[in-house]
């Protein structure tokens, strides 16, 4: 059994009154240990409340407020100058999204207290447009993620789609109350709109489905919906943030109380977490909800927060007129010995807890994303990927990058980086480039840690354009694997790539819509088998073929999942689950697997994101070690000398596969498995290694390879026999006709059949050879004959040789 140990436990120290800030130091593998570094100008800009702020294509911000003056600032968060004055009081503002085609177009859109918005060039402050869009104030806007759809809302209650011109589409809603927040879906067919204390999931196509729930106590002010992870954040008068899925259903709720309301809400570009803000308040909190640092500002209530591209620096607009700037730092990561930590924006600190040494690694530009594992150290900055051996951070490897790199990926000989602009793009760690990873339906915005998984020579990406199926890409040239191509019932919300073995060991798992969890093979076109129900979170392990799941609020070990494709009947026996009684409580539903190297595991709760540490059995993986180098008997001496029926199971299953007759029956004869261990004895007695293969291949329920082995090796009585045995009686015909051979033995065994139910002929494709002139003459003397002759043929081919 696996057993636990707490490496952390610290609790955020929650403030009921909102004077104190508590920040708890967590370490996590692939997330953050954080504070925010605010930068706040002396004196204020905006001489009356600043309500929207956004970030340009060229990471310079434009705000503007009540005093109807747009203003520009630096990244720094210094003040640039004024850029116009608005006939109206703003009350949101969006940036246009760039396009190709709109190369050199740097506009933003400002919502106006009149009703109206105005498009208004960045470069000269000119209004290009003012459209009247509602009656009373327009209180919130959005640019879908093409750019070609603008949502607003106003106190008339109405939602309003518009064109990229100006021109009114629809009106897809009306409410009796003020929608103070909305946002387009990922897939820009659904717009979530905050009307009153209710949340409304509002479909383009007019004749989907409307979703709508009450989501808090009191007026619901923010809302945001993330591409990446397509979970929903809103925001609320009650005090509270909630986190939905796309279904509204809850996924987390914020338990702290709080006298203020929360006036803004955003997720981070990246999806891995989100800010929350409130009267002099700013939070930033992981995506399963649970709060990584509080800072306290002087900027009265945060109306608005905008993230920049790289999702290492927040600007946010406060109600005295305050125009702030927070950068993300003492982000940490833990792998091994080593901690890694983010200490100012381009210094990054590693510490080997064993040696107590530590090494101070500067970047030249803004470190953005950070990876570490299978021995290497992986910094990406705002220009460059640094690259450094845990072994050696005096000589690191590094190549430039030419946009901001949205996640890192690891496997053992290779590492993945994922731009908005040029994809996938894989790389060694020495820095050489691979290849690149292009298609239509890689969307950038929809690529992250749960639809993209990297092995040592495969790409497994969830399809954009059809959320049920993953496709395939050879990681040494980039190309599509069109023969593979793996096809769900349902839509697919998690993909993991085995880690273990060459390609033809490849096994992909996958958690649907429904959080069911399946398991494919990669190489074959074979049924894809489900594990286990309500799963939250999975991980492979680095060096072995073992699956670990949090499902149904256990912890659930798979020993050796892939003895689903070989023999299902053992599973069971090669799965582990934690049922000690007080560390099932420790799990619930938003925890997540963050690492599982070697013997360990780490899951973070998603609670309060504590890490705990779980260990399991070292033994299968000496199993896979000892089977790695050919090494049989010593794995049966190890499961005789460990006496566990999963080691036994894991062995047979191996054994199988591998076509070790000899050593399957040794592990079926020590898990009681009467009738296989008799059936192994029997393929032993098979003379040619053919019938062997087919056999073997038959025994793991594959029909056709098993066919196709015989058919090739000319053994046409034996591919007819197995399909007589299986009741495949049209096929078996076939095969018999097809090679001219046998006829008259499919249609006696046939004859047999339906003799001994006491039933009649009716399937024409038989009776045309059982009646009529060119009926066929069954002799039983003469059909067994020839099957002693095949048995004959068989042994006294050139390639025949017992088993050994």
């Amino acid at each position: 059994k696996a057993t636990v140990s707490v490496l952390y436990w610290f609790f955020l120290n929650w403030e009921k009154k909102g004077n104190r800030r508590g920040r708890k130091d967590n370490t996590t593998k692939n997330g953050y240990s954080m504070r925010l570094n605010i930068t706040q100008c002396s004196s204020n800009q905006h001489k009356a409340s600043c309500n929207a702020c956004v970030w340009s294509s060229s990471n310079e911000l434009y705000s503007c407020g009540d005093d109807m003056v747009v203003w520009k600032w630096s990244m720094s968060g210094e003040p640039v100058g004024k850029v116009c004055d608005v006939e109206g009081h703003p009350t949101d503002m969006v940036w246009y999204p760039m396009q190709k085609k709109d190369q050199g177009k740097d506009l933003f859109v400002v919502g106006c207290s009149d009703g109206c918005f105005r498009v208004i060039s960045a470069a000269t402050g000119r209004v290009e447009k003012r459209v009247e869009a509602h009656k009373g104030a327009l209180v919130c806007l959005s640019w879908n993620s093409e750019g070609g759809a603008l949502a607003t809302g106003g106190e008339d209650g109405q939602v309003k789609i518009w064109s990229q011109s100006g021109m009114l589409r629809s009106t897809i809603a009306q409410q009796s109350q003020c929608i103070h927040a909305l946002c387009w879906s990922p897939e820009n067919d659904h717009v979530l709109v905050a009307s009153g204390k209710e949340l409304i999931l509002k479909p383009l196509h007019p004749t989907s489905k409307v979703i709508q729930w009450n989501a808090h106590s009191s007026p619901v002010l923010a809302v945001d919906w993330s591409p990446v992870t397509n979970l929903l954040v809103s925001g609320s008068e009650d005090g509270k943030y909630k986190l939905w899925d796309s279904y509204g259903r809850p996924i987390y709720t914020c338990h702290m109380t709080s006298d203020t309301p929360i006036t803004s809400v955003a997720f981070s570009p990246d999806g891995q977490c989100f800010a929350v803000g409130s009267y002099n308040s700013l939070r930033v909190c992981d995506r399963t909800g649970w709060s990584h640092c509080r800072e306290s500002c002087n900027a009265g209530s945060v109306f608005k927060i905008a993230w920049s591209s790289d999702s290492t620096q927040l600007a946010c607009a406060g109600g005295t007129g305050a125009v702030f700037f927070a950068q993300m730092v003492e982000r940490k990561l833990t792998c091994g010995k080593h901690e890694v930590s983010l200490r100012e924006a381009n210094r990054v600190r590693v510490y080997d807890v064993l040696s107590d040494n530590a090494d101070e690694l500067e970047q030249r530009d803004t470190v953005i994303k950070m990876s570490i594992g299978y021995g290497h150290l992986i910094i990406a900055t705002t220009t460059q990927c640094v690259i450094y051996d845990v072994t050696n951070f005096n000589a690191p490897h590094q190549f430039d990058l030419k946009s901001s790199v949205n996640l890192i990926l690891q496997a053992e000989k290779h590492f993945a980086v994922v731009d908005s602009i040029y994809g996938i793009q894989l790389h060694s760690y020495e820095g050489r480039a691979l290849c690149v990873v292009k298609g239509p339906q890689l969307r950038s915005n929809s690529i992250n840690s749960l639809s993209l998984s990297i092995s040592n020579d495969t790409f497994a990406v969830r399809d954009a354009a059809d959320s049920k199926s993953v496709k395939f890409y050879d990681c040494s040239n980039g190309r599509h694997k069109t023969e593979v191509v793996v096809h769900h019932h349902m839509e697919i919300s998690e993909i993991a790539l085995s880690q273990f073995g060459d390609i033809g060991d490849r096994k992909l798992a996958i958690v649907d819509r429904n959080r069911d969890m399946y398991l494919a093979s990669v190489t074959q076109k074979t049924q894809i088998h489900k594990l286990a129900p309500m799963v939250s979170s999975i991980r492979w392990n680095d060096s072995a073929e073992i699956l670990i799941a949090l499902s149904d609020q256990k912890l659930i070990v798979w020993y050796y999942p892939s003895v689903v494709f070989v023999d299902k009947d053992l599973l069971p026996k090669t799965k582990t689950i934690r049922e000690d009684g007080q560390v099932q409580t420790e799990f619930g539903w938003n925890d997540t697997i963050i690492d599982f190297f070697g013997t360990r595991t780490s899951i973070q709760r998603g609670v309060d994101g504590a890490v705990l540490t779980f260990t399991v059995s070292t033994y299968p993986s000496l199993v896979f070690s000892h089977i790695a180098k050919n090494e049989w008997d010593a794995v049966i001496r190890l499961c005789r000398v460990v006496k566990e029926d999963f080691m036994w199971s894991i062995l047979a299953a191996l054994a199988v596969k591998s076509g070790q007759l000899a050593t399957a029956e040794i592990a079926y004869a020590a898990l009681e498995e009467t009738d296989k261990l008799q059936y192994m004895r029997y393929l032993q007695e098979i003379p040619v290694p053919e019938g062997r293969a087919a056999e073997l291949a038959l025994f793991q329920r594959r029909l056709e390879e098993a066919e196709q082995i015989l058919l090739q090796a000319g053994l046409h009585f034996r591919a007819i026999k197995m399909h007589i045995n299986l009741f495949n009686w049209e096929r078996a015909l076939e095969i018999a006709i097809d090679h001219v051979s046998h006829v008259d033995t499919v249609l006696a065994f046939r004859q047999a059949h339906i003799q001994a139910f006491g039933k009649e002929e009716v399937n024409p494709k038989f009776k045309k050879y059982m009646e009529g002139e060119n009926a066929v003459q069954i002799s039983w003397e003469k059909i067994n004959a020839k099957i002693e002759e095949e048995a004959n043929k068989e042994r006294h081919r050139p390639d025949a040789r017992a088993y050994k």
